[in-house]
């Protein structure tokens, strides 16, 4: 143990110590402001410093590829809505019989005839209902991709981020276990301090340095996911703006449930596809109704040396096949959807537990950590160093207080990552820009 006069010598590389990890609103600045460029010229600018959440936001809108391949399915669906209203085109037929006859050349020439299908029974109105669903489904389901996009976002920002300052709070770590084993090696030296002492501050310099190590190779492939999900995989790594500490939303479970169930789109959906089936019973139940078709033309009878008009109408009678097998399949499809409706209600509502039960615990157990452990934890030290400048204790002890002040930071940090990410999930649920 090193003498009463000289432990003050510990002092400064121990304070610094206590300064970042005792502060919970260490590193907390405010978010930069949103770019207003475009996505593209964002990409490609050079770096010039942190990126913010709504850049990223406004990269992911214009360059996601499942954003775009969404957008192309809601023009499908809107032409095959379009398509499905046309009234069948009329035909047009030039007919001849016996032309080469000696006895009439020119035989009996029929030229031309029109022939027009009379849809009944309120089959194209039917149908056209039923492809304007799936155009409205087609638009739901873009809009559940955006936000589920803008989720991804957000996560990948939030990781981001938690991995950033992960990186930070670690190598200012390092960096004052490297002063403090300096100033250790020259207390050795002079026999003011144990050797046992410089050993164990060396084991917890390399525990910082390995940490630092893999936390960085965490932050570079937090970048690149984020980066894949934006739609720029070859995005050159940048920082982003923010911080961790920043004031989170607060949501009711009950709230969130309401609003869910109101606007979800997989909610839309759902009683889109009620609404298909609905018509589809409708379309198969006019299918009954057979449709007629009428034909009317020029006839030349080179025989009689006559011309004439012919008129024509079919219709197929509906004896062996009135579409029963299909009117009962589609009722049974207008039960499947409305039981649908209420089947995709309880998986949302499951979901939105799942996450309003993360996002408590980690809210919980971060104002915890802010309100309570954190302060312990520097109250702690400060006990610890002062009763060993007293002699009352061996660095060892001052050693373990100042591992508890950075190891409740960095679970500080890691409960509010797990806020955010819940944060994250809720917000997308509600639909939140």
């Amino acid at each position: 143990m090193t003498k009463e006069g000289r432990r003050p010598g510990w002092l400064p590389g121990c304070l610094l110590i206590v300064a970042l990890g005792c502060s919970p609103a260490a590193g907390q600045d405010v978010p930069a402001a949103t770019s207003r460029a475009s996505a593209e010229a964002i990409a490609a600018t050079p770096f010039e410093g942190p990126i913010s959440l709504a850049e990223l936001e406004s990269i992911a809108l214009n360059r996601n590829p499942e954003l775009r391949q969404a957008g192309h399915a809601v023009e499908a669906a809107a032409g095959r809505a379009v398509q499905a209203g046309l009234y069948p085109n009329p035909e047009v037929s030039i007919e001849g019989s016996q032309l080469g006859s000696p006895q009439a050349p020119g035989g009996t020439v029929k030229a031309p005839v029109f022939r027009q299908e009379i849809v009944l029974g309120g089959k194209l109105s039917a149908s056209r209902q039923a492809a304007q669903c799936d155009a409205s489904k087609a638009r739901a389901l873009f809009t559940a991709k955006r936000f589920e996009v803008l989720t991804a976002v957000r996560k990948g920002y939030f990781d981001m981020l938690a991995a950033q300052q992960r990186v930070e709070v670690l190598a200012e770590l390092a960096r004052l276990s490297s002063e403090t084993q300096r100033t250790t090696e020259t207390l050795v030296k002079g026999g003011q301090a144990a050797p046992l002492d410089l050993v164990q501050i060396r084991v917890e310099k390399g525990r910082f340095e390995a940490d630092l190590e893999a936390a960085r190779q965490q932050q570079t492939a937090a970048w690149r996911r984020l980066a894949a999900v934006i739609g720029l995989p070859d995005m050159a790594e940048r920082p982003v703006a923010g911080s961790l500490d920043a004031l989170w939303p607060s949501y009711e479970f009950d709230e969130v449930v309401r609003h869910l169930s109101e606007i979800h789109p997989e909610i839309r959906v759902s009683r889109v596809e009620l609404n298909k089936a609905q018509w589809e019973l409708k379309r198969a139940g006019a299918e009954v109704v057979p449709n007629v078709t009428v034909g009317a033309g020029y006839e030349r009878d080179n025989f009689a040396k006559e011309d004439c008009w012919t008129l024509q109408a079919s219709m197929p009678l509906p004896i062996f096949n009135r579409n029963q097998g299909n009117r009962q399949a589609a009722a049974a499809e207008v039960h499947r959807a409305g039981a649908e409706i209420d089947s995709v209600r309880n998986a949302l509502i499951a979901r939105a537990a799942t996450a309003f039960g993360q996002y408590d615990a980690a809210r919980r157990r971060a104002v915890r950590y802010r309100d309570s452990i954190l302060p312990d934890a520097d109250q702690a030290y400060r006990l610890a160093l002062a009763a060993f400048q007293g002699g009352q204790f061996e660095y060892l002890r001052v050693l373990q207080a100042q591992r508890a002040v950075a190891e409740s930071r960095l679970e500080y940090l890691r409960a509010l990552h797990e806020l955010w990410s819940a944060t994250c999930d809720i917000a997308g649920l509600m639909l939140e820009e």
